[in-house]
This record gives structure tokens, C-alpha cells and sequence, in this order.
């Protein structure tokens, strides 16, 4: 089976004070989810916006994964057949075994 599928993704970062907040929206055509980040400079250390904007990001990255992977596991959770005596939990052939 083959398939080409386009998600969109928008990055939002703003800046204020020593406070950077980042909004990452993913739209997959069927479910949008959100991915909220905020890094904060210490008082003490240099303010590099470079660097608040990239811990923000991936703290908003990071948020979308786990929605991501909450999404899925419950999409494997609905697709399962009543015959299956499993509990919720995802099924083997599923798991990344990386980062189990």
C-alpha cells in the first residue's frame, strides 16, 4: 500500500521580557493538536533570544509528540476487535522498541 499524505504545521514564538512562548499547531486534515513551550533567561545569564527560542520549540515539539503518541495509542486502542484480550496497551507490532 502506498500513501502521500500533507500535514501543516504553523510555529508561533513570541517573545517578552525574558519569557519566550511557543504555540505549534499541527493540522492533519482530520485532528488538530497544539504544542505549547516556554522557556524562561535566568537573571544571571546572558539573554540570547536564539537560545530561548530554541528550548521553546522543543518543549512545544515535545508536548505535540506525547499528544501525538496518545492519539495514536488510542486509535490502536479503537481498532481493535473485541476478540482481542489485550488492555489498552499498544500492540507489538506497533511499539518503536527505540524508544521503549
Amino acid at each position: 500500500m502506498s500513501r502521500t499524505a500533507e500535514w501543516k504545521i504553523r510555529l508561533y514564538l513570541v517573545e517578552e521580557d525574558a519569557t519566550t512562548t511557543a504555540r505549534l499547531e499541527l493540522d492533519t486534515g482530520t485532528t488538530k493538536l497544539t504544542g505549547h513551550g516556554l522557556a524562561r533567561c535566568a537573571p544571571d545569564d546572558t539573554d540570547v533570544p536564539e537560545i530561548g527560542d530554541e528550548l521553546a520549540v522543543s518543549r512545544a515539539m515535545s508536548d505535540l509528540a506525547a499528544q501525538m503518541q496518545k492519539a495514536a495509542y488510542g486509535d490502536i486502542e479503537a481498532s481493535m476487535s473485541p476478540s482481542h484480550p489485550e488492555s489498552g496497551a499498544p500492540r507489538a507490532a506497533w511499539l518503536d522498541t527505540a524508544t521503549s
